[in-house]
């Protein structure tokens, strides 16, 4: 289908990569609980952006630049870690009654969602290396076949936070009563953030 070897393995990776447990997951939830479901969807549409750069950018052989360039892959990710850590530091040390670390606006979840996303350099190597198990050199169709990948993965990508933004709201609506729980949550979400910059900083 379109050029992509064996499209149902394709999206069953996907789904599998979409249910690790990350940085994008976090985003999500984190922006649900603070601004509901509008929030959750701002903050999708930051993720999925955030990864719309970052695969064409891996087309178009960024990720081998980077990979070429270790002082420059090393300034992106250090960027990267220090922006997750700042996040999740404001979060720990958030106070019952305190403002939220995000902004209830929408637009600062869409923000802070692609960001997140835009600075882990280490998801442009993923897409290098991801996308030719699936492309099938013999009926390859260019564009036409990255860019069927890349709409895939969007869909995909979208149904699968929506179902994370439910249960989430969900949740959300019966604990969001107690501020002491939205403090809890702030601190264990916050400790998260911190260990994702510190492995990303770390990584090699």
């Amino acid at each position: 289908m379109f050029g992509v070897a064996d499209y149902w393995a394709f999206v069953v990776a996907v789904i599998v990569f979409l249910a690790i447990p990350g940085v994008g997951n976090l985003a999500i939830i984190t922006s649900t609980t603070k601004g509901r479901i509008v929030g959750g969807l701002a903050a999708t549409l930051g993720v999925i952006v955030g990864d719309q750069v970052l695969m064409w950018l891996a087309v178009a052989g960024v990720a081998a630049v980077l990979t070429a360039n270790p002082a420059l892959f090393g300034v992106v990710q250090y960027a990267g870690a220090i922006y997750l850590a700042w996040l999740g530091i404001l979060m720990l040390r958030a106070r019952e009654g305190d403002a939220p670390v995000l902004d209830m606006q929408p637009r600062r979840f869409f923000r802070q969602a692609m960001l997140i996303t835009l600075l882990n350099p280490k998801a442009i190597v993923f897409y290098m290396a991801f996308f030719p198990l699936f492309v099938d050199p013999a009926r390859h169709q260019g564009l036409l076949t990255f860019g069927a990948m890349a709409l895939t993965i969007a869909l995909l990508t979208f149904l699968y936070c929506v179902i994370v933004i439910s249960i989430t709201h969900f949740a959300a609506d019966r604990m969001r009563a107690s501020p002491r729980v939205s403090v809890w949550l702030n601190r264990i979400a916050g400790a998260m953030l911190v260990g994702f910059g510190v492995k990303l900083a770390l990584g090699k």
